[in-house]
This record gives C-alpha cells, sequence and structure tokens, in this order.
C-alpha cells in the first residue's frame, strides 16, 4: 500500500498555502484535520523550498516547527520534519519526528548526515542541485534519468558512511528541484529506475508548476490537485512507497477508487 504524506506548512511563503498555517494552533489544527481525512504521515515544515526563496535561519525555522512536531506527535502521529538543517533535525527529532525529510540530501548542511545518524530516524535524500534561489540554474541534464539515480546514490553512499543504514533510507527525485517541466515527466516516466536503488520511494507533485505547464498557466488549485491526484495514483501503481500532497482527502479517494479497479481486474 501506498502511503499518503500530509503537508503542514509552517511558512509565510509556501507557493501553494503560505501564511495559512504559520500560526502554530492553526497548523497543529491542520495537521489534526488531514490525520482525519488519511494522512499516514504528516510533514511539518518550517521552511519554503518554493523556486527563488531565500533561506530561514535555523532558529527561526526551529520556533516555527518544534511546537507543531511536538503536539501532532503527542497525539500518537507519525511525523517527518522537512528540514535541510542539522539542528532543526535533532530538535525534530527529540520533540517525536520519526522521519527527517531533507530535500537537499545532505548537501544544504554537512553536519546533517552524521547528526540523523546519531537517533533512530528514517531519513528521505531528496535530488537537489542548488539552493531554490537558483534552482533552475543547474537543470541541464543529457540523461536526467541516469544522472538523477547517479546523484542520490551518492547521497545513499554519504549517508551510509555516516553511519545510516539502508533500512533507514528513503529516496525523492525530487520532482520541481532542479528540473524543468517536461523533465519531471521522464523522471516520473522511471520510477522503478528509482526504486532499484533499494531504499523506499518518496514522490511528491502536488500542486508543482510542471502540473501548471501541462494544464496551462492558469490552472487553479483544484485542477492542480486533480492532477496531483492522478499523479499519485500513477506513482503508486509504480510501486513507490509515499506521496506528498497537500490535498489528502482527494488522493485518498484517488487511490482506493484505483486500488478497487486492480482488485476488479485481478
Amino acid at each position: 500500500m501506498t502511503l499518503i504524506m500530509g503537508i503542514v506548512n509552517v511558512t509565510p511563503d509556501s507557493f501553494s498555502d503560505g501564511g495559512r498555517y504559520l500560526d502554530r494552533d492553526a497548523a497543529i489544527a491542520h495537521g489534526r484535520a488531514l490525520l482525519a481525512e488519511g494522512a499516514h504521515i504528516l510533514d511539518v515544515g518550517g521552511e519554503s523550498t518554493r523556486p527563488g526563496a531565500e533561506r530561514v535561519p535555523p532558529e527561526a525555522e526551529r520556533e516555527r516547527v518544534i511546537p507543531v512536531v511536538a503536539a501532532l506527535a503527542a497525539d500518537g502521529a507519525v511525523v517527518s520534519i522537512d528540514t535541510m538543517n542539522a539542528s532543526t533535525a535533532i530538535a525534530a527529532v527529540a520533540a517525536g519526528a520519526r522521519i527527517v525529510n531533507d530535500v537537499s540530501g545532505g548537501l544544504a548542511d554537512p553536519a546533517l548526515l552524521a547528526a540523523v545518524a546519531a537517533t533512530d530516524a528514517d531519513i528521505a535524500l531528496g535530488h537537489w542541485r542548488g539552493p531554490s534561489v537558483d534552482m533552475y540554474a543547474h537543470a541541464d541534464y543529457a540523461d536526467i534519468v541516469a544522472e538523477v539515480v547517479g546523484e542520490l546514490t551518492a547521497r545513499m553512499q554519504d549517508a551510509a558512511a555516516a553511519g545510516i543504514p539502508v533500512e533507514r533510507m528513503i529516496v525523492d527525485p525530487g520532482i520541481g528541484f532542479g528540473k524543468r517541466g517536461g523533465q519531471n515527466w521522464d523522471v516520473l516516466r522511471n520510477l522503478d529506475a528509482f526504486a532499484a536503488l533499494g531504499p523506499r520511494v518518496l514522490v511528491g507533485t502536488s500542486r508543482k508548476r510542471f502540473l501548471a505547464d501541462a494544464l496551462g498557466d492558469d490552472a487553479s488549485t483544484p485542477r492542480r490537485d486533480l492532477a496531483t491526484a492522478v499523479t499519485s495514483v500513477l506513482a503508486a501503481q509504480a510501486g513507490v512507497w509515499a506521496v506528498r500532497v497537500h490535498d489528502v482527502a482527494a488522493t485518498r479517494d484517488a487511490l482506493t477508487i484505483a486500488e478497487l479497479w486492480g482488485d476488479a481486474r485481478g
């Protein structure tokens, strides 16, 4: 079964829902609502990684996310901390997070992999070629699938060298990160290449620009959510471990129907 990772953005500037849940009580309530809608994991983040976003000081990030992580973990939720900072990762795990989701795969903060290794948390290693402020400057590939696989392999090797066993690793091909429109489709069509690396595979397409490009520049959030649900089903059919989404209910419904379809054909 493919798991649903619900997004809890405790930020003022995320591309889709920035500012709606910056207040910690609103963020906690949103996380609880996502659980009620069927989320298996809650991914709490305090720094936007939208294209062009500036970095947030770790102290400000921790102030935003740690109370939210602690409250949701106390509820019994499986919490993931979306961070590129070792200090935030350590504090979040101490507050109850069970997964560290680093979109940079340990490149943004050289201390992060060793910090996670010293805990019992799992780590999601994202494919990343540079910070959000200029991510598209690094979007040149001769063979995007082979290069992303190779670069994720290097991230896995560094994680292993830091002391993280492969059983605690998750790989994320980084849809939208340093990849222009059509390049994302090339990656999605080849998810088997990422599954072959060994760790669980996480895919996040939710509301991203390449979906709007496919639907038309004026694509509304509901249209992007529908496209997200479709890509999530296709990713599930490719065997991914989890999909990271804003609209948990729509994704849950889409995955349920796809499973019933498969059962009916089976």
